[in-house]
């Protein structure tokens, strides 16, 4: 029996070139998808005092703030939580801060 060999085997992909290049998006790459960087709602089950995780949330004290439901171990890490100032100046400034400067409130 003999094989033929004159015909050699070429392969339908080439993978020399490290790099492929998409040239064209693909239909549903033609905007950006909102889905992906605007959640609908966001829950927090750690407590942000204690760091420790709050099984079962059901009956546990949280805030509601938008889009995002955050879930506390007690009251007391509740309040505590509510008791931090949300524009406090930064200390060590070289200079007084302009009305411009934003203090992360």
């Amino acid at each position: 029996m003999q094989l033929d060999k004159s015909t050699p085997h070429t392969a339908h992909l080439s993978f020399d070139s490290q790099n492929w290049i998409a040239n064209d998006p693909l239909p549903r790459d033609q905007e950006q998808s909102l889905r992906l960087h605007q959640p609908h709602h966001m829950v927090s089950t750690t407590d942000p005092i204690s760091g420790h995780d709050v099984m079962g949330s059901s009956g546990r004290p949280s805030i509601v703030d938008g889009i995002l439901t955050i879930y506390f171990e007690s009251e007391a890490t509740r309040k505590a939580y509510m008791d931090i100032p949300n524009n406090h100046p930064v200390e060590k400034l070289p200079g007084v801060p302009s009305a411009e400067d934003d203090r992360g409130g």
